[in-house]
């Protein structure tokens, strides 16, 4: 694993290579705008909060909605707090599976991605846009993206552990005050590493060049 090729843009001797990083993967799941909420689950009604996750002030619900394409249709946990704009986030597998389009997104850039239908217990949301498949992505504090020498909107590699391990290149920092250091990744990647349930602790194995700095969704 220590000697696998690297990107060609890799950083020599970048500050944050081989620092440990504990590594999440999450199901497809819903991230809902209140119009859209109100719809589907019926105005006021209070979402049922599962468990908090590991990100400060975001929890996934009990509540689920079908997410519908055209070859199909499956549940999806709905997250919390509530978003500007809705956002549906599935794996390549689910996509092929509903007949849905997945383009690489960043969280909350929505602009021209793949359209579907979400059905709940009180009504159906026609979504002109919405769908993606979330770049992989690592999770930061401010004061961990400092100590690391990162900053929001580098690209790193990660390795992977697991019973198949791998690295995964392109991964998107994403600073805000909020974040706990970690790595998300989707159940296609996770399971090509054949992690468990727990998850891992992996580390950085490279720094790429800061392609693109984005504004924080």
């Amino acid at each position: 694993m220590k000697n696998e090729p690297l990107p060609i843009d890799a950083v020599e001797g970048h500050p944050a290579v081989g620092a440990p990083v504990r590594i999440e993967y999450s199901a497809r799941h819903v991230h809902l705008s209140q119009a859209d909420q109100d719809v589907l689950f019926g105005p006021g009604y209070q979402m049922k909060v599962l468990k908090e996750l590991s990100q400060t002030g975001q929890y996934a619900y009990e509540e689920k909605v079908t997410i519908k394409g055209s070859k199909g249709e499956a549940e999806a946990r709905v997250l919390g707090p509530c978003r500007k704009q809705t956002q549906v986030e599935l794996a390549f597998s689910d996509g092929f599976r509903l007949g849905l389009a997945t383009p690489v997104r960043i969280s909350g850039d929505l602009a021209g991605s793949a359209p579907c239908e979400l059905i709940g217990p009180k009504g159906s949301v026609e979504l002109s846009e919405g769908v993606i498949n979330d770049q992989r992505h690592l999770h930061a504090s401010d004061k961990e993206a400092e100590a690391l020498g990162l900053k929001h909107g580098d690209i790193v590699s990660v390795r992977v552990p697991g019973e198949t391990p791998l690295t995964v290149h392109d991964v998107a920092v994403r600073v805000h005050p909020t974040f706990r250091l970690n790595i998300h990744l989707d159940t296609d990647e996770a399971n090509a590493a054949s992690l468990s349930a727990q998850g891992a602790t992996g580390e950085i194995a490279a720094v790429q060049k800061s392609l693109v700095h984005w504004k924080q969704k």
